[in-house]
């Protein structure tokens, strides 16, 4: 029998930073200040808005000018959100590999459906993708699981047959709290808590070539 393996978007499957760090730091050069390293962006890639402007300019949602840098950021970024953004070496493969085996994948993401489709579209994952859902499309998002719960029950499959796969400690506690092992992404953007062993996933993938190796024993016996 099949089972459905779930991704996380950014920073799972795709290498979505060098786009979102580019739109932070326009908006440090808005302001006459010099660009920061990718390197100083990248781990709050998956954390959007919220932490991007937090690291780029300091402000944080209760600053007087938060909301309107907030739209232009998305602004910039929805223009140029496929410029940089790549499958990590090895996706495209594993995703091949797990239709070939007769599975089924998906992808459960925090953004915003907008900023994700075109994204999706570019690097042709909506053809063979079982179940898309964003963060708009349930009334939560990660760390609740009603994300989870609700791809599994759109692409057909109950959640004891489903594995969640992701970059962020909110990741794992949706997988957890929806009834799916999870596996960390330890290649991706960790938010800023690099100790992905605390998280308590079922099993850790440190390169995108370590994921299906992990995934399969996951899967239910029957699916293996």
């Amino acid at each position: 029998m099949s089972a459905l393996i779930l991704f996380d978007f950014d920073g799972t499957l795709a290498d979505t930073a060098p786009d979102l760090a580019a739109a932070a730091n326009r908006q440090r050069t808005r302001r006459g200040l010099e660009a920061l390293p990718y390197d100083t962006l990248r781990p709050v890639a998956s954390q959007g808005a919220r932490g991007l402007l937090r690291v780029a300019l300091s402000m944080l949602p209760d600053h007087p000018e938060y909301e309107s840098t907030r739209l232009q950021f998305l602004e910039d970024y929805a223009s140029n959100s496929t410029v940089h953004s790549r499958l990590f070496p090895g996706i495209a493969e594993l995703l091949h590999g797990i239709r070939e085996r007769g599975h089924a994948w998906g992808i459960v993401t925090n953004k915003v459906t907008h900023l994700t489709l075109p994204i999706v579209e570019f690097l042709g994952l909506t053809r063979d993708s079982a179940v898309l859902v964003c963060g708009d499309t349930t009334a939560h998002s990660k760390p609740h699981p009603l994300p989870l719960q609700h791809a599994a029950r759109e692409a057909g499959y109950a959640i004891d047959r489903c594995v969640y796969v992701g970059d962020d400690l909110r990741d794992v506690q949706a997988a957890h709290a929806a009834g799916m092992p999870a596996v960390a992404a330890a290649y991706g953007y960790l938010g800023q808590d690099e100790n992905v062993i605390s998280w308590s996933a079922e099993a850790t993938a440190n390169t995108p070539a370590d994921l299906w190796k992990v995934i399969e024993p996951l899967l239910p016996r029957d699916a293996r």
